[in-house]
């Protein structure tokens, strides 16, 4: 009888043993797995806003960088770009271009500044081009002095208005505005052109005043 009673407990306890056994088994396949920390992402960079600037402001910009090409380098024209956003009618462009001349160098060196990042646009910042010859005979590319420019584009566009511009964005509001800044040997000023449009050559309406005085001087299209 003991013999038996022994056998039936040494069952017993395997049997308890296999179902310890399984109960592990099964809670392991249960439980989750345990996921990987997720990995830290870089900060994306900050998305920089657009930046505009009126003509005088964008010039005296580029004539501290053309200083530094040249000592005598002085201005012999300025212009904007026309994008999209650009508060032109406050006289701000997103893109500006210059031209500066140096009798000591004996040539010409083009300018860009941008501060937009919209397709197609310059990087931002100011960015030197190719110099080139100069011809001081050259009616053309005359410099000169910054201390003339006493007028800025909000201004001169203020003018411009009064004198046809505003009818024309009266009908078609969406019309760009462009500036071009240089100097008239003829007359011995400088001048702003305001244009109605994105270039000289498809602008609707240009007007011409001067940047020293801020007076109207003619219609030139």
């Amino acid at each position: 009888m003991k013999s038996l009673r022994s056998g039936k407990s040494l069952l017993t306890e395997k049997l308890l043993l296999a179902g310890l056994l399984l109960l592990a088994v099964l809670a392991g396949c249960s439980s989750e797995v345990p996921k990987p920390e997720a990995e830290s992402k870089p900060p994306k960079p900050a998305v920089k806003p657009p930046k505009y600037e009126t003509g005088r402001v964008a010039l005296q910009t580029f004539h501290v960088t053309a200083k530094n090409w040249s000592a005598d380098a002085r201005p012999v024209r300025l212009e904007s770009a026309y994008t999209k956003d650009a508060p032109a009618k406050e006289g701000k462009a997103g893109i500006w271009r210059a031209t500066f001349a140096s009798a000591q160098n004996r040539g010409v060196k083009p300018y860009v500044w941008s501060g937009v990042d919209e397709e197609g646009a310059p990087e931002r910042g100011i960015s030197g081009g190719s110099e080139d010859d100069y011809n001081p005979r050259n009616l053309s590319t005359q410099p000169f002095d910054i201390a003339f420019l006493k007028t800025d584009t909000d201004s001169a566009f203020k003018v411009a208005q009064e004198h046809g511009g505003k009818k024309i964005l009266d009908k078609s509001p969406d019309t760009p505005i462009t500036y071009a800044l240089d100097w008239d040997p003829r007359k011995n000023e400088l001048v702003w052109h305001v244009m109605y449009g994105t270039s000289s050559a498809n602008s609707k309406l240009t007007i011409a005043v001067n940047a020293s005085t801020g007076a109207f001087l003619r219609v030139q299209k």
